[in-house]
């Protein structure tokens, strides 16, 4: 299991194909106290993805900080990162726990689908992810999954819950009222004026 407590701000980053422009925005949120990082770029070639995702991982390890790899669970074993995330089309979760071994993190997006949650569950997910919560601008065609249903899966898996999708500082006390462990957040965090302060703010809500 993970030996940071999966709990507060989850940061995933915007598909930012400059570099050093990526580095500066993460490590503003690390500085406002962010402790898990996902790397995600769904238009990156292979040799940028491989860069980004090392440089992240860099940062992350000054700031004793997590870094997950999205849909990429080689990328994730080939750098070292701490774990990876697995969508519905990305493999299967008990060949992807048997890869990481038992000290990485495996995170499952269950979406809407308590089968899906329970069979992560079952075959070695670290915790499930929930969303869209609410309707999410970086996804507008994701499946939208009730406050209720997080409910539900934190109920009956007794796993972190990762929630994700159109989640705000306005809105995130209701997510976590619901059950989140953890609010995935995207546009809210690295359009912020001020990521530092955003990323503290949100941060402060689980205190």
């Amino acid at each position: 299991m993970p030996d940071v407590p999966l709990r507060g701000l989850y940061a995933i980053t915007p598909s930012d194909s400059l570099l050093p422009r990526l580095s500066a925005l993460v490590s503003s949120a690390l500085a406002g106290g962010v402790r898990y990082i996902q790397y995600r770029n769904k238009f990156a070639p292979a040799p940028l993805k491989r860069a980004q995702a090392a440089e992240l991982l860099r940062l992350c390890r000054a700031a004793d900080a997590r870094l997950i790899v999205n849909d990429d669970l080689w990328l994730a074993i080939e750098i070292g990162a701490d774990g990876a995330h697995l969508g519905k089309e990305d493999g299967d979760v008990r060949t992807a726990r048997q890869a990481l071994g038992p000290h990485r993190i495996l995170d499952v997006s269950c979406y809407n689908d308590m089968g899906r949650a329970e069979t992560a569950a079952a075959e070695g997910a670290d915790y499930i992810g929930v969303g869209s919560v609410f309707a999410s601008a970086t996804k507008p065609e994701a499946t939208r999954a009730s406050l209720e249903f997080l409910s539900e899966v934190k109920r009956k898996l007794h796993l972190p819950v990762a929630a994700i999708g159109g989640i705000t500082l306005k809105n995130a006390g209701e997510v976590i009222a619901a059950g989140a462990d953890m609010v995935a957040v995207i546009t809210d965090l690295f359009d912020a004026m001020n990521i530092q302060e955003r990323a503290a703010a949100y941060q402060r809500l689980f205190d």
